[in-house]
């Protein structure tokens, strides 16, 4: 799925990291990141080397092949004059479009060999739409227009549990009529070719949920389960994926159950993401399937009422770069 070959050169090209909101937490997860991982994962962080930590060393660089050698001691930074000066907690509509530039030029490296993958920190959607008319929902929409591909997954990854939802920033009602078979089938596919790729595991075995309470119970709860998911689980199971399912969600992600599979395809987004975040919080990671080069991403906000206060926990930056470094050679 990457588009560099994933060789010992590739693997000596840093984990790019967009820089995100400044006025949020990802400078400092950042830089903190870098401090648990220097000498383990050469990474370059793209911003204003104004918003990062003033206790944590940097050196600017040039050009990403510099940052595997600076990387043991420094954090290595491209830098980009953002302007005016941020404060902790409150976005500036001047920084708007250096974070978008940031996001793009990251891809822009990867997608040309010059980093072996992309770790983003996180954005303030309404920030950049207001400050640069940002037109896309989120950060996956937005790579996903980059990269020129119509669609894509968003995989929330830990030790504990791989889960995808089918449909994500939507109103719970607006669901049944925006899953599809279609849609349905294609996630599968994505989520099936991610798990091979990136992941290493040659044959993915997935359990998808059904979308009514039990499945549907028979089609007293609801009839998608009957009507079109279960066939199209039998079709694809007869193409030669191993899927089961549709499942009860409420039974699918205990113990005994996360055994028998190596991701869930959950139907929506909360369905999904209430499993990981109880039982993995701190170290869940966003991780985009479907484009044509690695992305992870921490999987939390901006944390604006924390920004600047040294409160913010690193730990699932540390696990998106790990992550990040780990998939770009194909055995996450």
């Amino acid at each position: 799925m990457t588009e560099a070959p994933r060789d010992g050169a590739l693997l000596d090209r840093p984990v790019v990291i967009s820089c995100g909101e400044p006025a949020g937490i990802g400078p400092e997860v950042a830089a903190r990141a870098w401090m648990a991982l220097a000498g383990e994962i050469p990474m370059l962080w793209l911003g204003d080397p104004r918003h990062l930590p003033a206790d944590v060393p940097h050196r600017i660089v040039t050009d990403a092949a510099e940052a595997a050698g600076v990387s043991s001691d420094a954090l290595p930074v491209l830098a980009h004059d953002f302007g005016p000066a941020m404060t902790p907690g409150a976005a500036r509509p001047e920084h708007a479009q250096g974070v978008i530039d940031m996001i793009a030029l990251g891809v822009g490296m990867v997608r040309d060999g010059r980093a072996c993958a992309l770790c983003t920190a996180p954005i303030h959607k309404k920030a950049l739409k207001d400050g640069a008319g940002f037109a896309y929902p989120g950060h996956t929409e937005y790579l996903a227009a980059l990269a020129g591909v119509s669609q894509v997954v968003m995989m929330l990854a830990s030790d504990q549990l791989r889960v995808v939802p089918a449909t994500i920033h939507i109103a719970l009602s607006e669901v049944p009529l925006a899953l599809t078979p279609d849609s349905l089938r294609r996630t599968i596919e994505i989520t099936h070719a991610g798990l091979r790729d990136l992941f290493g595991i040659a044959a993915p075995r997935l359990a998808i949920a059904g979308l009514n309470p039990h499945a549907g119970e028979g089609g007293a709860m609801g009839r998608e389960e009957l009507d079109w998911i279960a066939p199209l689980i039998a079709g694809m199971r007869s193409a030669g994926f191993d899927l089961t399912g549709p499942l009860p969600a409420d039974t699918m992600f205990h113990a005994a159950a996360r055994t028998r599979y190596d991701a869930a395809v959950a139907m929506y987004h909360d369905q999904a993401l209430i499993p990981i975040k109880t039982l993995d919080f701190d170290r869940g990671v966003n991780v985009t399937l479907g484009l044509p080069f690695v992305r992870t991403s921490p999987d939390h906000g901006t944390a604006f009422d924390i920004a600047g206060k040294g409160l913010a926990n690193p730990t699932s930056m540390i696990e998106a770069i790990r992550l990040a470094h780990r998939m770009a050679r194909g055995t996450a």
